[in-house]
């Protein structure tokens, strides 16, 4: 993944590109995690339990990873326009038509489709503004476009609430089809039709895009998503069976962690550009991450200190992943679109495993186990990492 002779060569960055980029990252993520503080209101309204409108997380995961892969694949053959035109319009269909449903089956089944749209451009947002920047602009391209996903839990679930108490859950999901349709809009006009062309005229074969380096960076994907998935899903009941907090006392603490993630991924996109050495980079915040982990949920002596500890774990995590995502695209753009989508493969794997560790370790011995485990898939990611800086793609 070496990236050649355009390390050293800046242009200017495609902005427009990437905020449209950004906007359709943004949407994508607000479909599912701005559910948050809707589900007792939706579960109410179709008369159903809470935990089983909650589980439309893992069923959109799995959507999402499934169709990741083949979208990244598709996008080599067909190019990648057509499908970051196509899917934000799925999406913004599906996420209507949920807003329209009148039973759970229904909201589930456009849940899965509205995921699988997802997944299907996902991969491929990141593969095209990829190949509109020279290696040493991706980490901070991905970065800017990774923090759409961030911005989801910053200004996406508080703007959900109030929106919600307003017209209620069916009209902030029409608020995110409406997102999903200008993000559509914005790339129809920022997507070039050449280079598109040109990127599915040339291609590639999943033979020459794997490599004995790249599944280990794929693996890296994996726990780096499972230590993230850990705190994301479960940092507000820890803090709530830690300190006994109400849902309004969790309120400025879970900003604190979203503010960490949205700088950390700014600031990381930064440092993998900076640095000369991404993986290294990622090995070592990944290492830091895995000690925070273990200071996070085995030391607590007063919430000011468990919310600083909760941003600190954060930020690192979210530092590490613009070097990471660099790191994915430094391949030929034949294949980067099938190599991008992959991560979106292996991301959602990592969310599942999460939800399902994190459940096993609770019943087992609670949030204690937390630490230790973090500790010890931080350290394995980064000697993972270690191992591919010496072997080439």
């Amino acid at each position: 993944m070496n990236a050649g002779v355009d390390l050293k060569i800046e242009r200017a960055m495609p902005w427009a590109l990437i905020a449209a980029a950004c906007l359709a990252s943004f949407a994508a993520s607000c479909s599912g995690t701005t559910r948050a503080p809707l589900l007792l209101a939706i579960a109410h309204d179709l008369d159903v339990s809470m935990p089983l409108v909650a589980n439309l997380v893992s069923l959109t995961s799995v959507s999402w990873g499934i169709t990741s892969a083949f979208g990244g694949w598709m996008s080599d053959r067909v190019g990648r326009r057509v499908l970051l035109i196509v899917a934000p319009l799925v999406l913004a269909v599906t996420m209507a038509l949920q807003a329209q449903a009148g039973t759970f089956v229904s909201l589930a089944a456009w849940a899965v489709i509205g995921g699988a749209a997802c997944g299907t451009s996902m991969g491929v947002l990141f593969a095209e503004v990829s190949a509109h920047v020279v290696d040493r602009q991706r980490g901070r391209a991905l970065g800017w476009v990774m923090s759409g996903q961030s911005f989801a839990l910053v200004l996406g679930v508080p703007l959900a609430a109030a929106v919600g108490s307003l017209i209620g859950w069916r009209g902030w999901f029409l608020c995110v089809a409406a997102f999903s349709l200008a993000s559509s809009v914005a790339l129809l006009v920022t997507v070039p039709k050449a280079a598109s062309r040109a990127a599915g005229a040339r291609r590639g074969t999943l033979k020459g895009a794997l490599s004995a380096r790249l599944w280990n960076l794929l693996g890296c994907g994996v726990i780096e998503r499972v230590c993230y998935g850990l705190a994301a899903v479960y940092y507000a009941t820890f803090l709530q069976v830690t300190y006994n907090l109400s849902l309004v006392g969790l309120a400025i603490p879970l900003l604190v962690f979203a503010v960490g993630n949205v700088v950390g991924t700014i600031l990381g996109g930064q440092l993998a550009d900076r640095l000369y050495d991404r993986l290294l980079t990622f090995a070592i915040a990944m290492a830091l991450s895995g000690f925070s982990a273990l200071a996070l949920f085995l030391w607590h002596p007063g919430i000011v200190v468990s919310v600083a500890l909760g941003f600190v774990y954060v930020f690192l995590n979210a530092c590490e992943r613009p070097s990471l995502m660099a790191s994915y695209a430094a391949v030929p753009d034949q294949v980067r679109g099938t190599v991008m989508g992959l991560t979106g493969t292996a991301a959602s794997v990592g969310w599942v495993g999460a939800a399902g560790l994190g459940a096993a370790m609770i019943s087992v011995g609670g949030f204690d186990w937390f630490g230790p485990l973090g500790l010890v898939l931080g350290l394995a990611c980064a000697a993972s990492a270690l191992w591919c800086r010496k072997n080439t793609i």
